[in-house]
């Protein structure tokens, strides 16, 4: 699992089957960035992470593993869609399929492909 803080001070864990849902995801989609949805923020990994602090003036986090991510709310993504665009980035927008459960399982998510 890695684990690290937001930037809100709430702590961050993703499991390793998210993890791989991402990979999955950001190897079908290796020149784009990356946005991840879930629950109610959007995450973006690695290098995505640093061009979406980047561009957008958010904080870049590392988890304890040392992996750095960003990671802002849904109803921002109207504000940091058009900024990445302009920048020049083609983007991946990956979205929940399924509201957010307390069960311990993967929950369904699409790139809309």
């Amino acid at each position: 699992m890695v684990t690290g803080l937001l930037p809100t001070g709430r702590r961050y864990a993703m499991t390793e089957a998210i993890r791989r849902q991402y990979e999955e995801l950001k190897a079908k989609y290796p020149d784009r960035v990356l946005l991840f949805r879930s629950g109610n923020i959007y995450e973006a990994f690695g290098d995505d992470a640093k061009i979406v602090s980047k561009v957008c003036n958010i904080n870049l986090s590392e988890s304890e593993g040392g992996k750095s991510y960003v990671a802002f709310p849904h109803y921002s993504i109207d504000t940091y869609l058009p900024k990445l665009i302009r920048a020049g980035h083609t983007l991946a927008l990956c979205d929940q399929l399924e509201a957010p459960k307390p069960v311990k399982r993967i929950i369904k998510r699409s790139d809309g492909g």
